[in-house]
């Protein structure tokens, strides 16, 4: 099993003072076992998010040395700023990545939470999925009146907060720690300077809405129902929280958003609802702001919606699809848009390891040439197959702009998809059969000094020696489905294209052929008759299966090429 993975996305009420901000980013580098992957700071919100990622004791002791270093350095006091605020540590939320449910993650919360109040002092309400009570769970209910309120509602019996002390302490304030799911902070940029404005479009696009009024919208008297709350007309946006502010650093105003589950609203569709919404009051939005990280799957998505908008095939690289969402909504309109940074996969990514994948294409080809036995004949055979895919998906994308089928433009963008989800797969199936060899050599690189030893050795080679199987049978399936691909090219696709099809395909076939040769070798290793069994017979079937692909396409090719067709 995976180690559990939790993100912390700590909010501190500075945005201006460098010494204050690398403290505190120092302290959370300090603690062993914790990856701060982003710091951004805000001049005008006065305001600055780090992100931090590792297991959850070591995480929640970052937190806590972060928080450390706000109370002593942070004078609420003296905070002026944009965004809603009621602490020096204003936020601290955990998310949970991988491996660690919510209800775990709410747990280390709670006692973050605990400890902050009985070590620090600081006044601590739980929120969201960490709440005490439903009344608590809401953000923006527990920072209402924000810092200048503070006082007052601290005196409040109903207010008494989780942990720590209940008397106003004006340097550090108050703060919310919490559990909460994958939150996208999104901010949209408009022409404009008027808040309310900007208010007019957040209102429009949120959930909550705007308040219902007798008469006119905006003067009217606002309605309440039978216990005095406001009354309010939904917006367009379900998981949308905003306001409308003023960036006096950029000289704009924008909507400012929390993207609360990207599964309901995705930030492509925000972002083309405020648009909408904008264009409707005589705004125009300029482009748009991520604060924090995003995930990878979020940018992908906003690719490939913007590229059916235009018709356009969707079967192409992560980097390209990244690269039209950061264009279409306008990511660097304020400030450089950096993937590697602003990505959560990518900016969690192991750069000190060295990975085949990422060599050039001379590197991958020396590095195979030397003299360690790593990468082999099965790192190669996957890199075959991921060039013959990768053929495929060129000849299903150049079909899908050939001038005069534009109406068959999404069918070749679905064979393109196909082709894609196949030479990524390849791609990393080149490092994982050199992965699988490196640990077939630390099985036999284990002690055999006693009979336990011997016995332990033996069943680490048995298992690593099906894993160094699994890997070219994969590839040699992998690679059958970009055959599939490639061979339906060849019959429907560009017909100025169709040798790269027939290419696509020998070299599928290669990488099938290639891969079974590596089952066979690491088979004869193996003391369990009942999977080579059946690994033998996967293999047969498709090599049956790949040699008719072969000829049916050759077949076809040879009939353009030698037809003039």
């Amino acid at each position: 099993m995976p180690a559990p993975l939790i993100e912390c996305v700590p909010n501190f009420s500075e945005g201006r003072d460098a010494a204050i901000l690398d403290a505190i980013a120092d302290a959370i580098r300090a603690v062993e076992g914790v990856r701060l992957l982003n710091v951004d700071p805000g001049q005008a919100t006065h305001r600055t998010v780090y992100t931090f990622v590792g297991e959850p004791e070591p995480v929640c002791e970052a937190a806590f040395q972060a928080a450390r270093v706000a109370c002593e350095s942070i004078d609420m006091s003296r905070h002026t700023g944009e965004h809603p605020r009621f602490g020096a540590l204003d936020v601290c939320p955990l998310i949970p990545i991988a491996g660690i449910t919510m209800e775990e993650t709410a747990a280390y919360a709670r006692r973050l939470g605990q400890r902050m109040g009985e070590e620090l002092g600081m006044s601590i309400y739980l929120y969201e999925y960490a709440a005490t009570s439903e009344e608590r769970r809401n953000l923006a209910t527990l920072r209402a009146g924000e810092y200048e309120g503070l006082e007052a509602k601290l005196a409040k019996p109903e207010w008494k907060p989780d942990f720590g002390p209940s008397s106003f302490n004006p340097r550090s304030g108050a703060s919310a720690v919490g559990a909460r799911d994958f939150l996208v902070a999104f901010n949209v940029n408009l022409n404009t300077t008027s808040v309310r404005r900007a208010n007019s479009v957040a209102f429009d696009v949120r959930e909550k809405g705007r308040p219902k009024r007798v008469g006119d919208p905006i003067t009217g008297e606002t309605l309440k129902d039978d216990e005095g709350n406001t009354l309010y007309e939904p917006g367009a946006l379900k998981a949308v929280k905003a306001i409308g502010w003023f960036i006096e650093e950029y000289g704009i105003a924008q909507i400012s958003m929390n993207l609360t589950n990207l599964g309901i609203t995705p930030v492509h569709v925000a972002f083309d609802e405020c648009c909408r919404r904008a264009e409707a009051r005589g705004m125009r939005v300029t482009g748009s702001e991520l604060v924090g990280l995003i995930p990878l799957a979020a940018m992908l998505d906003a690719g490939r919606y913007f590229l059916r908008k235009q018709r356009r095939s969707t079967g192409v690289s992560d980097a390209e699809l990244i690269r039209i969402a950061i264009l279409s909504m306008g990511l660097d309109d304020l400030t450089p848009f950096d993937p590697e940074v602003r990505i959560i996969e990518y900016a969690m990514r192991d750069r000190s390891s060295r990975r085949l994948v990422d060599l050039t294409v001379r590197g991958f080809v020396e590095e195979t040439a030397s003299e360690s036995p790593a990468p082999g004949g099965g790192s190669v055979s996957a890199a075959m197959g991921a060039m013959g895919a990768a053929l495929a998906a060129m000849v299903a994308n150049l079909s899908s702009h050939k001038r005069g089928w534009d109406e068959r433009w999404e069918e070749f963008s679905d064979w393109a998809e196909q082709a894609k989800a196949c030479h990524d797969t390849l791609l990393r199936l080149i490092d994982d059969d050199t992965d699988a060899f490196n640990r077939v050599m630390a099985a036999f690189g284990l002690p055999k000094g006693t009979p336990e030893e011997k016995s332990a050795r033996s069943a680490a080679i048995q298992s690593a020696t099906k894993g160094a199987i699994e890997v070219p049978l994969q590839v040699m399936e992998v690679a059958l489905r970009g055959m599939a691909v490639a061979e339906r090219m060849a019959a429907i696709g560009n017909p100025n294209s169709i040798s790269d099809a027939g290419v696509g395909v020998l070299a599928c076939r290669a990488a099938i052929r290639g891969a079974e040769m590596n089952v066979r070798i690491n088979l004869g290793s193996l003391k369990d008759a009942a999977y080579k069994s059946a690994a033998l017979e996967r293999c047969a079937e498709v090599l049956a299966e790949a040699e008719a692909y072969e000829a049916r396409t050759v077949a076809l090719v040879a009939a353009s090429i030698d037809g003039g067709g």
